[in-house]
């Protein structure tokens, strides 16, 4: 294997992109109002009322511009591995001693969901901290996903950790690290947990690593396998969509900025720990636009879709053994509204080495960008946890 190159990266989209997207926001053909207490709320997908004023916003108020600025804050680089470009950011922490933390998102996330946190985590002496509690960050671009290059076909998430793996070791040069994720996120991280030997561990806020030959024995974990199930059923008719029929949406999804917002911030409205304040309340609408804006300038939206039929390719090429667990340490966040509900403790147990365990007392699927100042200590206090 070569050593894959690095080279300095800066967001800088060209005005033609950002031109384009501005034309078809401008001329879109937006669906009829449905009657006004469907228009208001989510019932039948996304609210027509907030689409209509997310959409005002992006023409008369949202500055990309301002956005990129703020994006390009920290070191970003571009990795070449295996004819994968892998988009990242850097920032070396404070602590002389290198203490490397990969953060990786998922689907319809963006590596924009942890810019808030970088400072936090690799310099908390600015924020009443310690210098000595300071990682190096690294946010990556999931293969295939943002600025990273784009995948043409179904997507293995375990190969994509192994690119992950590439970066971390052979590209910046750290022989230990640890892996925090969501979503796809916490997949990519559980198999650098599983099978590479410079992950010291790794730390959850959603269940996906899972090996099925493992079920549900106690009481308990019998209940859970049933709401399981029934959130599953709820709310999976995108999961469908994306294995089944990923080229079928992404014609839609590529073409109309609108498709795509509503697609994704139905998402952040259905996952997240939203109070009464509503979705405003808990994101801002540059936040969402900006998230978005990811998938649009860059055309990443089909590329995404690959890692849903290419998961369970992963069960065919290179099926797990029945007694397979990770054997590294393990940190558990488990947010209350998360959509799909965690285990008992005693059933994750079973899957990996659990360490450090927090009932979270706020929070969703999108919990760095929703509730950083209770990931953010969670992700310290396991580092911590397992001298690292």
């Amino acid at each position: 294997m070569t050593k894959p190159r690095i080279t300095p990266f800066r967001i800088n989209i060209p005005q033609t992109v950002l031109d384009d997207i501005r034309a078809r926001l401008t001329h879109a053909h937006l669906p009829p109002a449905p009657p006004a207490e469907a228009a208001q709320g989510w019932q039948l997908g996304a609210s027509h009322s907030l689409m209509l004023k997310l959409r005002e916003h992006w023409l008369n108020v949202y500055d990309w511009r301002k956005e990129e600025a703020a994006l390009n804050r920290y070191p970003q680089f571009i990795a070449e591995i295996d004819q994968h470009q892998i988009h990242f950011v850097h920032e070396k922490g404070s602590n002389t001693k290198p203490r490397p933390l990969l953060l990786l998102h998922g689907w319809p996330g963006s590596h924009f969901e942890f810019m808030h946190a970088v400072e936090r985590l690799a310099h908390p002496e600015r924020f009443g901290g310690k210098a000595e509690d300071g990682f190096d960050v690294v946010v990556a671009s999931l293969p295939g996903f943002g600025f990273s290059s784009a995948n043409n076909a179904p997507t293995s998430p375990r190969q994509m950790s192994r690119l992950l793996g590439r970066l971390m070791r052979d590209g910046l040069g750290y022989d230990r690290f640890i892996a925090q994720g969501g979503d796809w996120g916490s997949l990519l991280a559980g198999w650098l947990a599983y099978e590479d030997s410079a992950c010291r561990g790794a730390h959850f806020n959603f269940f996906f690593w899972r090996n099925f030959a493992i079920q549900p024995q106690t009481d308990d974990e019998k209940a859970w396998s049933q709401r399981f199930a029934a959130a599953f059923e709820a709310s999976n008719a995108y999961f469908k969509v994306h294995v089944g029929s990923p080229l079928t949406l992404a014609f839609g999804m590529e073409d109309s900025p609108m498709g795509a917002a509503s697609w994704i911030i139905d998402k952040f409205q259905n996952w997240s720990d939203i109070g009464e304040g509503g979705i405003e309340a808990s994101f801002t609408m540059d936040q969402l636009i900006t998230n978005v804006m990811i998938y649009l300038v860059n055309r990443r939206f089909t590329s995404a879709l690959w890692y849903y039929p290419g998961y369970f390719m992963d069960f065919v090429t290179e099926p797990l053994p029945a007694d397979a667990r990770i054997d590294k340490p393990v940190g558990v966040a488990n947010f209350p509204k998360e959509f799909l509900p965690w285990p008992p403790r005693s059933f994750v147990a079973r899957h990996m080495n659990v360490v450090h365990w927090r009932d979270m007392k706020a929070g969703g699927h999108f919990a760095m960008l929703e509730k950083p100042d209770l990931l953010i200590p969670e992700i310290a206090a396991f580092a911590k946890s397992i001298g690292f």
